[in-house]
């Protein structure tokens, strides 16, 4: 039932977010735990704890891209992240290219994180101004401003969630270094990978599976009482 109850929760996250842009859907993986042989009156059996589950890692499959006409959102086709550097220090990263021009003409998140490296719009340059190619240089009135680097880490499954699409590198995911084959696509934004269809599928198969499961537990109570009423 713990086992079900994750696969539910890791589910439901996922359903949450299907409209949220760059988010990546969670795997989850089942195990047998310790199994061993007894002999019961004769007869062999095995006796142990059922199954577990853990969460394996995200699927970084590419999500559809939307065009939003916007010259700040910036979709990733392929492989890689933007890096983001926090106000309080440390980088996250994300596939979320939802940016935007913050009071003092930096480029960052809707949460004021600061593009790493840092890209500065000159005072009197709109965003509209802005040309983003996909090797992320970023140009405006004919003068390059610097590039948009993107970034990856050796094992991607071992990111660190932070909410809002952020992900922080930990010691298990490795550190960050720059990506190949990655690109950006200016003016649009990717959408979640999460398959509705198959998600709405998994939750029931999984609810079904709970339900047998506690069921399973509420006979074998019902049996244990009136073997006890029996023998008394």
């Amino acid at each position: 039932m713990a086992a079900q109850q994750l696969q539910l929760d890791a589910v439901g996250n996922d359903i949450a977010n299907v409209n949220t842009d760059g988010y990546k859907s969670e795997r989850v993986g089942f195990e047998d735990l310790l199994y061993n042989r007894v002999d019961k009156a004769g007869t062999e059996t095995t006796t142990g704890a059922g199954a577990a589950a853990r969460i394996l890692g995200r699927s970084f499959s590419q999500g559809a891209l939307k065009e939003t006409g916007n010259p700040l959102d910036l979709a990733i086709e392929g492989a890689g992240f933007l890096q983001l550097r926090r106000a309080g220090g440390g980088t996250v990263l994300t596939r979320n290219g939802a940016l935007q021009l913050n009071a003092d003409g930096q480029i960052s998140d809707a949460a004021g994180n600061l593009l790493e490296p840092p890209i500065k719009v000159p005072a009197g340059v709109d965003a509209s101004e802005l040309s983003i190619g996909s090797d992320g240089t970023v140009m405006a009135q004919g003068r390059k401003l610097g590039r948009i680097s993107l970034v990856t880490v050796t094992a991607p499954d071992h990111l660190s969630p932070e909410g809002g699409g952020l992900l922080a590198p930990t010691a298990a995911s490795g550190t960050v270094h720059a990506s190949s084959g990655g690109s950006i696509h200016q003016g649009a934004l990717e959408d979640s990978n999460v398959d509705l269809g198959r998600d709405m599928a998994t939750m029931q198969t999984a609810e079904r599976a709970f339900q047998m499961n506690s069921t399973a537990i509420q006979t074998e109570s019902q049996m244990m009482a009136i073997a006890n009423q029996l023998r008394a």
